[in-house]
């Protein structure tokens, strides 16, 4: 039964992350069928802004070219 709880669990953090709230909505429903209730579940929707990280680039700039 631990595995399953567990393995639910990924299954909800990996919908989480992709932003699929039915799924997560459904994996909440069967987690609660098995009997275990986590903080998480129960919290309201909280929206945050994703900010991308600045890559850098090892990019190699064409030289300038001489005018004539």
């Amino acid at each position: 039964m631990k595995n399953y709880i567990e393995s639910l669990l990924v299954e909800r953090a990996g919908y989480e992350r992709r932003g699929l709230k039915d799924r997560v909505k459904a994996v909440d429903a069967a987690l609660r069928e098995v009997g275990f209730d986590h903080k998480y579940m129960s919290e309201p929707e909280i929206e945050t802004a994703a900010i991308e990280p600045v890559v850098e680039r090892a990019v190699i700039k064409p030289a300038k070219k001489r005018k004539a």
